[in-house]
């Protein structure tokens, strides 16, 4: 029997191989950090795909590992110490996938530290903040005549794209010359921004030529562009 075999996510989404890292994904800007980071550190990994349309992650099987019911969400069944763990929220994760390797994070402590800022900032602010865009600019919030709470959030988002605008002058990634997870935790955040979310001109992006140039070297790397689309949709 395999750690995996009891619990009541692998019931509903049973792992071919079970020895391996399981991924509970879609391909959204947070579920695409976790496929990116692992194709970027090539750690053996099984996905599984959570259909967000149908409210899969809202089942009893995937709130059983993530009671916050939003993806991603992984299993590890080689954790700490060879104890198998699961865990939730894609920061925690990155963090988690980090310091399971020793890639994608500087081993300078003060370097390390200044990388988890900038993932924080990506969770505490840019992820909300572009979600918002999306919202109001795509999805059903584009009905409301009130475009005030569009308006405060496409002047928050070009606040924030300053904010990166101002980190990356001179740099090549968001820690110099080392790509790391805080590079993971936004790319597919500003490539939904202006992409899927349809946001360019409203956020007037092509004002931060900088942060432009680093999308386009982030979205050239091979294992970034792999991860664009783990798990495949069903």
């Amino acid at each position: 029997m395999t750690v995996l075999s009891a619990l009541p996510i692998a019931k509903r989404w049973p792992a071919k191989h079970p020895d391996r890292l399981q991924l509970y994904s879609a391909p959204t800007p947070n579920g695409v950090k976790i496929s990116i980071a692992l194709e970027e550190i090539g750690l053996p990994y099984e996905p599984h795909y959570v259909d967000i349309g149908r409210n899969e992650s809202w089942t009893p099987e995937f709130l059983s590992l993530n009671p916050n019911g939003k993806i991603p969400a992984i299993i590890d069944p080689d954790g700490p110490d060879g104890k198998p763990i699961g865990l939730f929220e894609s920061g925690a994760i990155l963090l988690y996938l980090s310091d399971k390797t020793g890639k994608l994070i500087p081993s300078d402590p003060i370097r390390r530290y200044e990388t988890i800022q900038w993932v924080f900032f990506q969770m505490a602010a840019i992820g909300p903040i572009f979600g918002q865009v999306g919202f109001f600019n795509k999805f059903a919030g584009r009905e409301i005549a009130d475009k005030r709470p569009l308006e405060r959030y496409r002047d928050e988002s070009r606040r924030l794209i300053g904010v990166l605008e101002t980190r990356l002058k001179g740099r090549q990634w968001i820690m110099d010359d080392e790509f790391t997870i805080a590079d993971v935790s936004m790319l597919g955040w500003v490539r939904n921004l202006i992409g899927f979310y349809e946001a360019r001109d409203l956020v007037g992006f092509d004002d931060f030529p900088t942060v432009a140039a680093w999308l386009e070297r982030g979205l050239a790397r091979p294992a970034v562009q792999r991860g664009l689309t783990i798990p495949a949709r069903g």
